[in-house]
């Protein structure tokens, strides 16, 4: 029997580099940052972006690269909830074995399929060159094999098959389809209220690009001078608010390279408006900002001061934090100093002050628009941490301003813990003080509900979730 000749091994195929693809690595490493350093992604992202504009050769990035690398980060960080539940039903194993670098991976492709325009065989594509790159070619595989699972369906048909239905778990349900932990699905729908439908508002509005708002400090510069800028409308509801359209860059405005205006979100400007506004009995002439850091309101305070003859004085507990105070400050026409100093061991004698603020550290509900990561780092046990520290801060400035004068407590967080429960407790040790309707502050704002305080919602006033409650001293 004569052998039967060997056929001729077929050439496997030649190892290919991956491709590298900037932006997307871009993104991965800001990803890696923010998980890894506990970093926030509006401090990493803006130094990657600059770096990789300063970049030479093919690499280089121009305008489109660097909306895409902000769309991946902050999209992914916005549906990190929705995409862990997708990822779970895809993987054969608990998601937390799966590594966080792959995870990261993974979850950049499903925002790609699920959340962009981008085709799905390109998303796919990329994220496995992406993988390739940053994980080497085995976990690349598995990358693929998830994503193409991924890639069979569409997003509400997602949801529909990994979120609880509402009628069994109200909570859970928005948790999932809204990317919420549920401890603050929970927090918020207590706080706002009502049924359903105004809470899916809120967390969808949670997950929306919030638009860049600046503030023409007065006396400093006039909203006319921002509105002359490429992509500017106005505020809605601050006389010195102006808006940036979708692609507005800041630092393009001459305005705010040169401090004369500032980036500052119109729910910010109305609490120190409110503030500024607020009818006293007797003189104006001394205001204290108590918790100044980062500088935002300070710096509208200390130009609305100025034009009064009133001198502002900026304390804030940390000196790096400080130092951006006085940096916000650097040219105020007006007399004010910053100092370093704990607002609840006061450095300045009892009852000295006309007007008082307090925007008192918080968990950053408020805020989750702009910092979407904190929801995910926030835990319910946070509340207890603050709670100590805004009753202080309330308590030093009630102490810290004169009889007939105000005091605002302002914080960025709906929560009720963090709100109306520590005005309410601190108002029943001091007598002497009367809640006043802060609504005629803010005038032409709408859905401010019953008062006195108010609470700015995103999904209502396009503002970041702010409080605010008005104090007065009567004795």
């Amino acid at each position: 029997m004569s052998e039967q000749p060997r056929r001729p091994r077929k050439p496997g195929k030649p190892y290919r580099r991956p491709q590298k693809d900037p932006v997307r690595i871009l993104a991965f490493e800001a990803l890696r940052a923010v998980d890894e350093r506990d970093a926030y992604a509006n401090l990493v992202l803006p130094p990657l972006l600059r770096k990789a504009r300063e970049k030479e050769g093919p690499e280089k990035f121009d305008a489109r690269d660097a909306a895409l690398a902000t769309e991946l980060v902050y999209g992914t960080l916005r549906r990190q909830g929705t995409y862990d539940a997708i990822i779970a039903d895809c993987v054969d194993r608990p998601l937390r074995e799966v590594d966080p670098p792959v995870l990261d991976v993974l979850s950049l492709g499903v925002h790609q399929l699920l959340g962009t325009r981008i085709p799905s065989h390109a998303a796919v594509s990329a994220s496995v060159e992406l993988a390739r790159v940053v994980l080497g070619d085995g976990r690349a595989k598995f990358v693929n094999a998830v994503l193409r699972k991924v890639a069979r369906d569409d997003l509400d048909g997602w949801l529909e098959r990994v979120a609880p239905p509402y009628d069994e778990d109200p909570e859970d349900h928005l948790a999932v389809v809204h990317s919420h932990p549920r401890w603050v699905v929970s927090a918020l729908w207590d706080s706002l209220g009502g049924g359903r439908t105004g809470i899916e508002e809120l967390l969808a509005a949670d997950n929306e690009r919030p638009e860049v708002t600046l503030v023409a400090r007065p006396g400093r510069a006039t909203p006319d001078e921002l509105l002359g800028e490429d992509a500017a409308v106005p505020g809605r509801w601050s006389p010195y608010a102006v808006r940036l359209s979708e692609g507005g860059e800041p630092g393009a405005v001459e305005a705010v390279r040169e401090g004369r205006a500032g980036v500052q979100d119109e729910g910010s400007q109305l609490v120190a408006l409110a503030l500024a506004n607020a009818p006293l009995d007797g003189p104006d002439r001394r205001w204290l900002d108590g918790c100044a850091g980062p500088g935002g309101k300070a710096a509208l305070l200390g130009a609305l001061a100025a034009e009064r003859g009133a001198f502002l004085l900026a304390s804030e507990k940390q000196p790096h934090r400080a130092g951006l105070v006085a940096r916000a400050l650097d040219g105020n026409p007006g007399p004010y100093q910053v100092i370093a100093a704990d607002g609840t061991r006061p450095a300045w004698r009892p009852g000295s002050f006309d007007r008082v603020l307090v925007d008192v550290p918080c968990t950053g509900l408020g805020a989750l628009r702009r910092r979407p990561e904190a929801r995910w780092r926030r835990r319910p046990e946070d509340l207890d941490g603050f709670a100590p520290l805004q009753r202080g801060l309330l308590r030093s400035a009630l102490e810290a301003v004169r009889v007939g004068g105000v005091v605002a407590y302002a914080t960025c967080s709906p929560h009720l813990a963090e709100t109306r429960a520590v005005v309410a407790d601190v108002l029943k040790q001091h007598p002497g003080t009367e809640l006043l309707d802060a609504r005629p502050l803010l005038p032409g704002v709408p859905d401010l509900g019953e008062g006195p305080d108010v609470q700015l919602w995103p999904h209502l006033h396009g503002t970041d979730a702010m409080y605010l409650a008005l104090v007065r001293r009567t004795s």
